[in-house]
């Protein structure tokens, strides 16, 4: 009895109906799902936009960077080169010995400028950059900063401390004032002063010249800061390198 009523009562239900409406619900739950997915890649596309385009503004200033530094570094060899000679020299001009060797030991840094690129890897969405970009090694390059490498190696070097504990403060302190860096206007150095006075009297700089010369540690511990400087201007020019196609490659992926 029971049986038959409850086969009556199915047999009176609207089943067309009912089966429209459970597919309409279903449709309304996949357009739903398909309206997220396409809103989330949507947000992921403008975000990973933004990144790329942040971390573009990045790495072209610090490929701006490594030229300056390029540049300061090429200067500094330089007047290691001229200081082998001049340092050799017992008639060479005094300050021309007290400032190409106190140039020698100079050192300028610059760091990866990397706020932007640990945004984005502490949020996990370094799969929103383009890909290319990321294969190209940009964990690597802001994972090892050579420009902290040059400057703990630069800052530190025998030759370094060995010519500033030999001049006068008095001598330094007129290099720095009268011959030292050129900087900009956010006081970033941007290489050295093509003409300078000390100010000095003849026999002050002669003194300064003669402690320099009759060292001879001086000239054994300029032969390895050679060494440091062929590094730090090839690191740097690596990293040059490593910039320009890093640009290149986030620049095309902005236009895919």
């Amino acid at each position: 009895m029971l049986l038959r009523r409850f086969i009556e009562h199915l047999r009176k239900q609207p089943w067309t109906a009912i089966a429209i409406e459970f597919l309409i619900v279903v449709l309304g739950v996949f357009v739903a799902s398909q309206v997220t997915e396409w809103s989330a890649t949507q947000a992921d596309r403008r975000l990973g936009r933004e990144y790329t385009a942040r971390l573009l503004a990045d790495l072209e200033q610090d490929l701006e960077n490594r030229r300056v530094l390029i540049a300061y570094y090429n200067a500094v060899y330089a007047s290691a080169e001229r200081s082998v000679a001049l340092l050799q020299d017992p008639s060479a001009d005094p300050q021309a010995v007290v400032v190409n060797a106190y140039r020698a030991s100079e050192y300028a840094f610059y760091p990866a400028t990397r706020a932007t690129w640990d945004t984005i890897v502490s949020a996990g969405d370094t799969r929103l950059l383009p890909q290319q970009a990321v294969a190209s090694g940009l964990a690597d390059y802001f994972s090892n900063d050579a420009t902290q490498d040059i400057l703990d190696e630069m800052r530190q070097t025998a030759y370094r401390q060995r010519v500033r504990s030999l001049l006068p403060h008095e001598v330094q302190a007129a290099i720095r004032e009268r011959c030292g860096d050129v900087r900009n206007d956010a006081q970033e150095i941007v290489g050295f002063r093509n003409d300078c006075d000390l100010g000095l009297t003849g026999a002050t700089l002669r003194a300064a010249a003669d402690r320099l010369q009759r060292d001879p540690a001086v000239l054994d511990d300029l032969a390895y800061q050679f060494s440091a400087l062929v590094a730090a201007r090839a690191n740097l020019q690596g990293d040059a390198v490593f910039l320009e196609r890093a640009i290149d490659a986030l620049e095309d992926g902005v236009g895919e």
